[in-house]
C-alpha cells in the first residue's frame, strides 16, 4: 500500500512576534527537508459550529506520510528551532490528520 499523506493542523496565538519570526524563518527549510508542503494559514478562521479555537492563527501543512511527519517533529535541530515557537506563541494544538488512501 502506498503512503497516505498526512496534514498537520495547528492553532496558535502569536505572543512575541520577534521570537515567532525566528521560528518562521527556519521552519520552511525543515518542512522541505521532510517532503512537507505549506498549505495555508488564516488569522480569521470562521467556526460554523462548536467552540471556536481560543487562538487566532490556524495553519495547515502536509507531509507525504505519517513517518515523514514523525521524523520532522523528532528532528533534534527542528526541536531547537521550536523553542522560538514555544517562546513566541500560545499553542492550542498541533495535530496530525491522516489523508485518504489512494483509490484504485
Amino acid at each position: 500500500m502506498a503512503d497516505v499523506p498526512v496534514f498537520m493542523v495547528v492553532n496558535l496565538s502569536v505572543t512575541d512576534a520577534d521570537a515567532y519570526r525566528v521560528y518562521e524563518k527556519g521552519f520552511f527549510g525543515f518542512l522541505k527537508k521532510y517532503g512537507g508542503e505549506f498549505v495555508t494559514y488564516d488569522d480569521s478562521a470562521i467556526t460554523f459550529e462548536g467552540d471556536s479555537p481560543r487562538s487566532g492563527r490556524m495553519i495547515i501543512f502536509k507531509f507525504p506520510s505519517e513517518q515523514a511527519a514523525k521524523d520532522w517533529y523528532a528532528d533534534e535541530e527542528y526541536q531547537v528551532l521550536s523553542e522560538h515557537r514555544r517562546a513566541g506563541t500560545r499553542l492550542e494544538f498541533l495535530t496530525l490528520v491522516h489523508g485518504l488512501p489512494p483509490r484504485d
